[in-house]
């Protein structure tokens, strides 16, 4: 199976491309030897797209950037029109930086690669005040609506900040590499294993109420036939959705054939960051929707990691679950997944820099203090974001046990 890297061989990649890059010539340099910071090309280019996370597609290509010299594991500057400037290192996947923290993502695709700037479950065009996205009912689900003095004709200049200089954060968050989307590739998993499918099964959440699972209807990941297989197989009534809109959730190719489309659905179309308005809302109806429907309930989003992680996690907070059962079943997911096992160095560092940081963030707790109540902490937040005492009550008793 298709599993982690082994940590020796991420090391050598790593350097690979670090020494690569810095044989190239550059501004007139010819001698093949190390370059220094300012003597890398300054990259100028626009912005190509901005996407429905608020990521940032950029004209220029990774190979045109790689060309140039840079490389995963640098740490860029990036100029965007007159003002704003900001530092972040190039990686592969969001999850490669912190919860929270700028990247450069070069998206690596056989059709169609790209370079994307954004921030690791968050919305860079509107954490820096570039445009406003609002949800919209129909296709794409959102609508973008642009700052004075941005547009798609904003320059955008890229300079070295320091070649290599998130080598050793990188090495400690790579793992994303190692998941595949073959079946065959994971023979010792269910076929819900698989599909990251699995009931919720910590403290206080009652036995088969709530469960979670990557998309059972978008294909994208080689997973929906088998995430809608086990609708049936655990019985599931209600479904939360949070990654699509109502058209594009029925866009999906034979929807009208799924298991999942016989389900009382919500569809919720939620961006990736936890932090924003529109995100608390729209929790808050979801979990509306869980208190007024029949269990077992259902929480999914595209793979059933992150937005679907932290909703998890908030319940599990108000059942009454301890810490470390919340994080064990955040990460099982990264076991399925990219086969990341417990005590580890990388199981750690990855629930650190994600959910962890998250809660902590959201329910205004220090996690390191043991004595935090964590279910009066997530009951603090649902009212918070809109919630009622009455309406808390009633979530409780359809998914806690007595």
């Amino acid at each position: 199976m298709k599993k982690i890297l082994d940590i020796t061989l991420v090391v050598m990649l790593v350097l690979t491309a670090f020494l690569t890059s810095c044989k190239l010539v550059q501004s007139g340099k010819s001698d093949g030897g190390d370059l220094k910071e300012n003597e890398y090309a300054v990259i100028q280019t626009g912005i190509k797209e901005i996407n429905k996370y608020g990521h940032i597609v950029l004209e220029v290509t990774p190979d045109e950037m790689t060309g140039l010299g840079y490389a995963v594991t640098d740490v860029i500057s990036v100029k965007i029109g007159g003002e704003l400037q900001l530092e972040m290192p190039i990686v592969l996947e969001y999850s490669d930086v912190d919860s929270g923290a700028l990247l450069c993502r070069f998206k690596l695709k056989a059709d169609e690669s790209s370079v994307l700037l954004t921030i690791n479950l968050g919305n860079i065009v509107t954490e820096y005040g570039i445009a406003e996205m609002n949800a919209v009912d129909h296709a794409p689900g959102y609508e973008i609506i642009r700052k004075d003095g941005y547009s798609l004709a904003t320059p955008v200049v890229i300079s070295m900040a320091k070649k290599g200089g998130y080598a050793d954060e990188y090495i400690l968050h790579t793992y994303a590499s190692s998941m595949s989307n073959e079946r065959s590739d994971y023979p010792e998993l269910s076929d819900a294993e698989f599909a990251n499918f699995r009931a919720v099964s910590v403290t206080g959440i009652r036995e088969n109420a709530l469960y979670r699972t990557s998309s059972p209807i978008n294909p994208a990941i080689g997973r929906s036939a088998y995430a809608d297989a086990a609708l049936d197989s655990f019985g599931i009534k209600t479904i939360i959705n949070m990654a699509d809109n109502d058209e594009i959730m029925r866009s999906y190719p034979d929807f009208d054939d799924t298991n999942y489309s016989k389900r009382n659905v919500l569809a919720l179309n939620m961006g990736m960051s936890v932090h924003e308005e529109d995100f608390r809302q729209k929790l808050a109806v979801a979990f509306r929707f869980i208190a007024a429907n029949e269990a077992p309930y259902l929480i999914h989003c595209k793979e059933g990691k992150d937005r679907t992680g932290f909703a998890v996690a908030v319940l599990e907070c108000l059942a009454g679950a301890s810490l470390e059962e919340i994080v064990a079943d955040y990460m099982l997911t990264y076991y399925n997944f990219y086969g990341v096992k417990a005590n580890t160095v990388q199981y750690e560092t990855i629930a650190k820099a994600n959910i962890l940081t998250s809660l902590s963030a959201e329910l205004e707790v220090d996690l390191s203090d043991e004595t935090a109540e964590l279910s009066a902490r997530a009951y603090d937040y649902l009212t918070r974001i809109g919630m009622t005492g009455e309406e808390i009550e009633k979530l409780k008793e359809r998914i806690c046990s007595l």
